[in-house]
């Protein structure tokens, strides 16, 4: 099949429904940690970027995780403490 993982994948499919900016500033700096088989984990810099990707970008996700066959698969997004852009 496809030797990317399911977050390459996903990111894949997003890239063709988020516009390029939005994409660079929330998607760019993720990272894939892992995948359980029922859940998929991300890292992500700062809780901003966390918070805001769950608030507006869950139904971009859910369509993604459908085109890769993962429907109905949470993702856990979890602050990787990379980025010095914390809110709080």
């Amino acid at each position: 099949m496809s030797d990317l993982n399911v977050w390459q994948q996903v990111l894949r499919q997003l890239q063709a429904i988020v516009p390029p900016e939005d994409f660079r500033r929330w998607f760019g700096a993720t990272a894939y940690a892992g995948d359980s088989g029922d859940q998929i984990t991300v890292w992500v810099p700062s809780e901003a970027v966390r918070r805001h990707v769950e608030l507006h970008y869950q139904e971009a996700l859910n369509s993604a995780l459908a085109a890769v066959d993962r429907h109905g698969a949470p993702i856990r997004f979890v602050v990787a403490g990379f980025g010095d852009d914390d809110d709080e």
